[in-house]
């Protein structure tokens, strides 16, 4: 086994009603001493209405990318029930036995994929209170399905079902994005690679926990990603940091939530803002959420797109390998 899993560590801890010393985060970090009590914030909410390519929404989409870098967007065109499908897998995956999820774990070949806990360092081996599956469920090429549950039986037609209802939604969202910018519809999803952009399923299972005024699930960051799309469940826990405080984010069920990303942010020069968020828990139930992180080739090279980069407005990100912009993040090694 990789580490003891949290899923573990929290039915322990659950007993004593206390966590391990390596989940408790520094004062600065801690939510109840840093989250903005009694607001919840309210992020832009967008209606796609059938999702037509028209000015109004390429307005809305522009703004809330440059001012928020977050959004939730409804009408979207993905049914509840495949939502709800998607959903209930995932649930039931993480509530098999252990030596069960262990057969699909990650290894060190298998990069990113597969079942796991820790994905990257932490400042002084603080440890975030969640388990997590990832696979790639687009484009087909890019799928091995050896990391994708055999139980339940129907894990794989419920995402390959939101997988293909979710590419719809993706694709008008990046020429929403590209049209935000003054480019073509198609430039900006040419210059995150095309059809070779790949779409990355994580799940994150976020056991309750005794002490969630100590621990996170996820810390802050920004998505390394382009864009993110995201359904969570009905447990409250995605925070942002905005006017220089930390806010719950009012969530509108079976709504997608849209995280731009580093990526956006780079090839937008710096007009899209990728959001600074993270990932609260609860003492009493799971929590749970499914982003789908839309990524560049590893091997695609990203920068500025030169058609936004002029004498008055130089580029403000340098041009590099997608793989080598992730090894510098993961490592905490300044880009």
């Amino acid at each position: 086994m990789e580490v003891e899993r949290v899923q573990s560590i929290a039915s322990q801890s659950k007993l004593a009603n206390i966590i391990p010393s390596q989940f408790i985060r520094s004062e600065d970090e801690q939510p109840a001493a840093t989250t903005l009590q009694g607001v919840v914030l309210e992020v832009p909410v967008i209606d796609l209405g059938g999702g037509d390519i028209d000015d109004k929404t390429r307005r809305l989409i522009s703004e809330a990318s440059s001012d928020w870098g977050i959004f939730q967007v409804v009408n979207h065109g993905i049914p509840d029930e495949v939502i709800a499908k998607l959903q209930r897998v995932g649930r039931e995956f993480f509530e098999l036995p252990e030596e069960e999820k262990e057969l699909i774990a990650k290894t060190p070949d298998s990069g990113i994929q597969g079942y796991g806990t820790s994905l990257q360092k932490e400042v002084q081996a603080k440890k975030a209170w969640v388990d997590h599956l990832f696979h790639i469920i687009w484009p087909p090429a890019a799928i091995n399905y050896n990391f994708w549950p055999q139980n339940p039986p129907s894990y794989r037609e419920a995402n390959e079902e939101y997988a293909e209802k979710l590419l719809e939604v993706s694709e008008k969202l990046m020429k929403w994005l590209s049209l935000g910018l003054g480019l073509e519809e198609g430039e900006l999803k040419a210059a995150m690679g095309g059809e070779d952009v790949a779409y990355l399923m994580k799940i994150n299972y976020y056991p309750p926990c005794p002490r969630p005024d100590l621990a996170l699930g996820v810390v802050a960051h920004t998505d390394m990603s382009a864009i993110t799309i995201l359904v969570p469940n009905q447990v409250q826990g995605l925070q942002v940091f905005r006017d220089e405080h930390w806010y719950d984010v009012k969530y509108i069920p079976n709504a997608l939530i849209v995280h731009i990303g580093d990526q956006i942010e780079i090839l937008s020069n710096g007009k899209y803002k990728a959001v600074y968020h993270r990932s609260t828990v609860n003492k009493e139930s799971t929590r749970m959420s499914w982003p789908v992180f839309v990524e560049p080739p590893q091997d695609f090279e990203l920068g500025p797109i030169p058609k936004l980069v002029n004498q008055q407005n130089p580029p403000k990100y340098k041009t590099k390998k997608y793989k080598d912009y992730a090894y510098c993040k993961l490592n905490k090694i300044p880009q």
